[in-house]
């Protein structure tokens, strides 16, 4: 009888479930992954936004060529001849053009105008002498430099 017994005792079922320990080593392991996962993840966004602004400023400049071959000037009065990119064309930088020389000269910079981009700034010239710069921005790298970062240095 005491065999009966046993065959029908519910405490010697096997358990189903997970123990603390072992949701919490799941909880651990997730968080690692994230913490190695989420930066490099946020760079690889900033890195597509990023491209806005040299594609849009290639694109202002070949705009200001074109009208400088028609009027062999850049300016139109006091201001860049070419309207500057807006939204929604303009999502993650804000545009500026100056001119200088009499009309003879300009500059053409991004600004980064969203999270992932601030402090970025992209600049072109009418000689087509591009620079970059990091002001407190994520990729942090010091002074202009002579060509555009378009990625972590």
């Amino acid at each position: 009888m005491a065999v009966v017994s046993r065959c029908f005792d519910r405490s010697a079922a096997p358990r189903r479930g997970f123990t603390l320990i072992e949701v919490m080593i799941v909880v651990a392991v997730v968080a690692v992954l994230s913490m190695i996962a989420f930066p490099s993840y946020t760079d690889y966004l900033r890195r597509g936004h990023v491209q806005e602004a040299p594609a849009t400023l290639l694109a202002y400049r070949a705009r200001m060529e074109q009208h400088y071959q028609d009027t062999r000037s850049y300016a139109n009065g006091t201001a860049c001849a070419v309207p500057l990119p807006a939204a929604p064309s303009a999502e993650y930088f804000s545009y500026a053009c100056t001119t200088s020389g009499g009309g003879q000269a300009y500059t053409a910079t991004a600004t980064g105008a969203e999270r992932s981009v601030s402090g970025l700034a992209y600049s072109i010239d009418q000689l087509g002498n591009r620079s970059s710069s990091c002001t407190g921005c994520a990729w942090n790298f010091s002074g202009p430099q002579a060509t555009w970062v378009l990625r972590k240095p």
